[in-house]
C-alpha cells in the first residue's frame, strides 16, 4: 500500500485516500507518510471507492482510482494521467496492448472464434475522472451492481474513456507468480 501512495504522490498528486478496513487502520497508519486521509473501506470495490470519493474535497477537479495491488506503477503512468485529465478528458484509463492470441471458448472448452487483438487493450491503475463525473457516475450506479473497474462506472453513465500509455510494471499482483515477479524487479 505505501508503495502505491508513493506513485502516487511522485506522479503529480496532491492528495490521498486510502479506503482500509476499520480493523487495520492503525497498522495503514503507521505504514504510510503523514497527511494520508483514512477512510473505512466497505464489503466491496465499489463500496470502499464510494467511501473514499466522499472524503474527496468538494473542490477538487480530479480524482484518480489506484490499485493498491499495483505498486510497481511508475509514477510518470499517473503523469500521464494527471496530463489527460488536465487536457479536457473527463475519465482516462492508461491501457497496453494485447499481445497473445484471444480466443473464445464454448462451456465445453473448444475454441469457437478467434478475436482481433488489434483494438483490445488491458487496462491499468490509476484511472482519472473529473470528480463531477465519477461521482455522478457512482450516484446513477444502482445498489448492488459491482462492475470491474472505476471506468465502467462511467462508461455507463455515458461517458467517454480516453487512453493513455500504460506500462508493463504496473501489472497487477493478484497470485503468488505476480508476487515472485514483483520481488525480482524490486530486486534489481
Amino acid at each position: 500500500m505505501a508503495w502505491a501512495v508513493a506513485t502516487l504522490l511522485d506522479g503529480g498528486v496532491d492528495e490521498v485516500v486510502v479506503a482500509a478496513p476499520a480493523a487495520d487502520h492503525e497498522e495503514f497508519a503507521r505504514a504510510l507518510p503523514a497527511g494520508i486521509r483514512l477512510v473505512v473501506g466497505g464489503a466491496t470495490r465499489t463500496d470502499s471507492v464510494r467511501a473514499a470519493l466522499g472524503a474527496v474535497p468538494g473542490d477538487a477537479g480530479a480524482v484518480l482510482v489506484h490499485d493498491a495491488a499495483r505498486p510497481l506503477t511508475p509514477p510518470d503512468v499517473v503523469g500521464r494521467v494527471l496530463a489527460a485529465l488536465a487536457a479536457g478528458a473527463p475519465a482516462v484509463v492508461p491501457v497496453l496492448p494485447v499481445v497473445d492470441t484471444t480466443v473464445v471458448v464454448d462451456d465445453d472448452g473448444v475454441v469457437t472464434d478467434a478475436v482481433p487483438r488489434a483494438p483490445l487493450r488491458r487496462v491499468q491503475t490509476p484511472q482519472g475522472f473529473s470528480r463531477v463525473v465519477l461521482a455522478e457516475a457512482y450516484d446513477d450506479l444502482p445498489e448492488g451492481v459491482e462492475l470491474t473497474d472505476d471506468a465502467a462506472v462511467v462508461r455507463a453513465l455515458g461517458v467517454p474513456v480516453r487512453t493513455v500509455a500504460g506500462d508493463e510494471r504496473a501489472t497487477k499482483i493478484t497470485v503468488a507468480h505476480d508476487l515472485a515477479l514483483a520481488e525480482l524487479q524490486v530486486a534489481r
